[in-house]
Formats: structure tokens, sequence, C-alpha cells
């Protein structure tokens, strides 16, 4: 989404349960507020918000949890690969991008704000744009310090 007004809404909406959710944790109130608009302003200043979901309506249904589990997990998983496959799309394009996991823990409220469908079960959202600094490319391991030989 890039309209301002949508992304204004949806920022407010989603601040309402963060700061709801840290005064749970009791965090001082000014702790709250400068998390919340934080939050808010980060929404509001990207170019770009995509929200991804996951939709179950036309995933397998067996008659075990386990196995209706797994699917769920596949589903999950699915969203997951495709957000990564945007996130390198972005980049092979100039375009800076940041993945938050926060729509898991305000799935009715984006849905509401959104006005979604109600199977659409919000996993995550990518703020995309042009990136403010590019930084340097770091040294990578080589895989034998990262993989177990069997």
């Amino acid at each position: 989404m890039t309209d301002l007004s949508v992304k204004s809404r949806l920022a407010e909406a989603m601040a309402v349960e963060f700061e709801r959710d840290l005064e749970k944790d009791k965090l001082p109130h000014a702790e709250i507020q400068k998390r919340a608009t934080r939050s808010r302003e980060r929404m509001i200043a990207a170019p770009v918000l995509i929200i991804l979901s996951v939709d179950m309506s036309d995933m397998d249904v067996y008659p075990d949890e386990k196995r209706n589990k797994a699917e769920y997990l596949m589903a999950v998983q699915s969203v997951a690969n495709a957000g990564m496959q945007m996130l390198l799309a972005a980049h092979a394009e100039g375009l800076g991008g940041v993945w938050v996991c926060s729509p898991l823990f305000v799935q009715e409220t984006i849905q509401r704000t959104l006005n979604l469908p109600e199977n659409w079960e919000p996993q995550g959202m990518f703020f995309i744009g042009h990136p403010a600094d590019i930084p340097e490319v770091r040294e990578r391991k080589l895989p034998e310090e990262i993989t177990l030989q069997l």
C-alpha cells in the first residue's frame, strides 16, 4: 500500500494494540509512547507497505490434528519464502526492505482496518523504499564454518 491515509489508519490501529500490550508488560509510560511513536513513524514514512498473509482456504484438510498443523506450517513457510523472494527482488531493483512480524500480534486489527477477508491471516509486513545508507558487504563465512559434516 502506498496511500498515506491508509498507512496512517493502519499505523494508528496497530499502535493502539501495541501500547496496550506494552502497558501489560508494565513499561514506563514514556517508553511506551517512544516505542509506539517509532512504530507509527516507520509505517507512515515507508514509501510502500506490504502485508503478507496466510490463506488456508485452498490447503488440504486432514482428519487428524498432526497433519493439519503440518499443512498450516507449510503455508506459513510458503509465505515466508515468498517474502524472502520479494526482498531479493526489491534488492535487485536497488530498493531496500525491512521485514517486521508485528502483524502476528494484531491480525484481527489489520483484517478489520484494511477490510481483508477473514481467512487472510497477516503474518508479516515489509517496509520498501530507497535505502538511506548502503552498508558495506561483509565477508562471508566458508560453508564448512556454518554446516555440520556428517
